[in-house]
């Protein structure tokens, strides 16, 4: 596979990749530049936030949505760049001194969300994790929130399988992959063991592609693992950079996979940070717009 960065640009904690097949454009975001991003046909934007933005996800009618700590906010995709116009649509997690992370819409376009206790100081450095604070939210078109998971660490990867009624989420704070059912009244249950610790970095993002195997971002571990639908380790994909964040499938035939990554502080290589995409000849599932 050749690695190749979408653009010059480096971003400090690149995340949340999202391919909108209707427009060809893909969203990500810089959690800690407080960047939301968008790289389309029409070329390159960037709007600038006032908080570290975890996922920036379009909406069916046409605005798109930006996970803060403060909220679930819907921005104006023609607002100024250095300005943009916010909503706030919800709370997910009113929990003092959390902030958002993993997010993503399942097939009925149903924000899942997960958050963290907040590890981002002001000046962008890092801050010590010391509880396990988080959760897992669902945001329903409605803007109504409810709690699905809660003591988690940092939840990482949201995937579903076809029929919906499982979804694979991580905690990197126990470097471990779970499924669980999703029941018909919407709770999970039956939390299963889908994939434990590697010595390739602890888990971060994944995709799903349309055999069910799951392409998750090892942070720290310079690659990708793709694990087959019953868990096992099916390969291991190398990459030039050093903190894979998460990924996604895109392009015209959703054969495209698409990388974030990060920059570390320290002795970071010309590409961490970069957005990589390849070629995997795999075809995987789309992203689904949030429905309101």
């Amino acid at each position: 596979m050749q690695w190749l960065p979408i653009s010059q640009r480096r971003y400090r904690l690149a995340e949340g990749p999202f391919w909108d097949a209707r427009d060809q454009t893909l969203y990500w975001a810089d959690i800690v530049g407080r960047l939301a991003c968008r790289l389309g046909p029409n070329g390159y934007r960037q709007w600038q936030l006032a908080e570290p933005v975890s996922a920036f996800i379009p909406c069916a009618r046409g605005d798109a949505l930006v996970t803060l700590a403060s909220g679930v906010y819907r921005l104006d995709r023609d607002a100024t760049e250095a300005a943009p116009t916010l909503e706030r649509l919800c709370v997910a997690d009113a929990t003092p001194g959390n902030r958002a992370n993993e997010a993503r819409c399942d097939a009925q376009g149903r924000l899942w969300l997960g958050s963290m206790q907040n590890n981002i100081a002001d000046d962008g450095s890092d801050l010590p994790i010391t509880r396990r604070s988080g959760g897992l939210f669902r945001v329903d078109p409605d803007g109504s929130v409810t709690q699905l998971l809660s003591d988690l660490g940092i939840v990482n990867t949201l995937v579903w399988s076809e029929t919906g009624n499982r979804v694979i989420c991580g905690d990197t704070l126990d470097e471990s992959l779970y499924v669980h059912r999703v029941a018909e009244d919407g709770r999970l249950v039956d939390r299963d063991l889908f994939a434990g610790p590697h010595p390739r970095g602890v888990p971060d993002g994944s995709a799903m592609d349309a055999d069910g195997y799951v392409w998750n971002a090892r942070w720290g571990g310079h690659c990708l693992l793709r694990f087959a639908p019953d868990g096992c380790l099916d390969r291991l994909i190398e990459l030039p950079v050093s903190h894979p964040t998460s990924c996604v499938f895109g392009g015209p035939s959703l054969t495209h996979l698409y990388v974030t990554s990060a920059r570390p502080g320290e002795a970071a290589n010309d590409l961490d940070g970069a957005v990589l995409m390849a070629d995997v000849g795999v075809v995987g599932l789309p992203c689904t717009r949030f429905a309101g």
